[in-house]
């Protein structure tokens, strides 16, 4: 199968890689560009361990190919550089084995920039695109609220 160039934007530096066309963007990312934080896990975005933010909005890498990539801003947990997320998970005992836990954070990222008022409902809905089968969704969700409660203090 043929190979092409391209250029992906990762984490804010641009990167070049050699893809084939059916390449997904998880393939690329772990394989190519050695960024292992999003995970394969069902490979057809029910789990959301592999979610990525794709120009700011969660997106499961699994379920995009690395050349509808070009031209977007990709950020992987490596590249998240507000570490509010990640305190708030290990502060409220949200993570277990860690499988899914650069899903949920990245999730609850761009939750937390998109809608900072998020009540119950809205939170529960934006949940759902992630599962975690060590750990009870009660920890996540206290997570997520931390960081809601900070944001609205920031503004």
């Amino acid at each position: 199968m043929t190979k092409q160039l391209m250029r992906l934007v990762v984490n804010g530096i641009e990167k070049e890689v050699f893809v084939r066309n059916a390449d997904t963007l998880l393939y690329v990312l772990r394989e190519k560009l050695h960024l292992t934080g999003a995970k394969n896990g069902c490979g057809n975005g029910d789990c959301g361990s592999c979610t990525i933010l794709v120009n700011g909005v969660p997106f499961n890498a699994c379920h995009l190919l690395a050349i509808e990539a070009m031209g977007l801003n990709i950020t992987t947990i490596e590249g998240l550089m507000d570490p509010t997320v990640q305190n708030s998970f290990i502060d409220n005992w949200a993570i277990q084995c860690g499988y899914c836990t650069s899903g949920f954070i990245l999730n609850a990222y761009a939750l937390a920039e998109t809608y900072p008022e998020a009540d119950d409902a809205v939170i529960d809905e934006w949940l759902d695109s992630n599962i975690c089968r060590c750990t009870g969704y009660q920890e996540i969700k206290e997570a997520v609220k931390t960081v809601l409660s900070m944001k609205k203090k920031m503004y």
